[in-house]
């Protein structure tokens, strides 16, 4: 296989990053610093991309608009130094993240980068070791026999909706959602949802409303002896 080339030319000291969106891969794919992709990709791209990717992914994660990337200070800090130019390995790195299809130019200095990573396909695993083969197959039947997506969000919104109509205040429908392992993300969504579905207030109103005032004892029965008949 041909060396993957730069989409950038030399000499360069600072490249732009930014998120590389693609609304298919981002809803089904793998977080760069997940297992699957320190199990099954790091085979494919070798150690070195995979901990340029995962490092990618964390700083983006805290700037998401994008970020300049310092390229001897990041060489330097996962253990490669810009030595050997466009053929040493820290460039070599960033170049096979565009073989993979990981990230793409976007600028005559820039790079968009994914924020997931696919699953990978028939080829791909092909690629593997057999042992990582048979791993692989493994992990794709459980994945199968797993709800996807859209299961667990009507799942989540059917436990909002039931948690609302049974008298929990909003807060405490939240809470138990992440009581009951929903993602954070999904059990927001789905009680907003499930408050619009039943015309109840949302959080904020009721958060704003201060707490539930509780409804009045019934009196206590007061025991008469000239009742007692027996």
């Amino acid at each position: 296989m041909a060396r993957p080339a730069l989409p950038f030319s030399l000499p360069l000291e600072q490249l732009h990053i930014s998120v590389w969106h693609d609304p298919v891969v981002d809803a089904v794919g793998h977080d760069p610093r997940s297992p699957y992709v320190e199990r099954f990709w790091t085979a494919l791209l070798g150690p070195s991309t995979t901990l340029l990717v995962r490092r990618l992914a964390a700083e983006l994660d805290q700037q998401p608009d994008g970020f300049l990337l310092d390229l001897d200070e990041t060489a330097k800090a996962i253990g490669l130094g810009m030595r050997g130019g466009a053929g040493g390995p820290f460039l070599r790195a960033v170049a096979r993240t565009g073989q993979f299809h990981i990230s793409r130019a976007a600028g005559p200095a820039a790079i968009a980068v994914r924020m997931r990573l696919q699953t990978l396909t028939h080829h791909q695993v092909d690629r593997l070791p057999a042992g990582l083969q048979t791993e692989h197959a493994a992990w794709v039947a459980a994945a199968q026999s797993e709800p996807g997506p859209e299961a667990r969000r009507t799942r989540a919104r059917r436990l909002a909706l039931s948690l609302l109509e049974l008298g929990e205040t909003a807060e405490a429908t939240e809470l138990q959602l992440h009581r009951w392992k929903v993602h954070p993300a999904l059990a927001h969504e789905a009680l907003r949802w499930a408050t619009a579905r039943r015309g109840a207030p949302t959080l904020a109103a009721t958060a704003a409303a201060g707490p539930p005032v509780p409804p009045p004892r019934p009196p206590r029965p007061v025991f008469d002896p000239a009742d007692d008949v027996a």
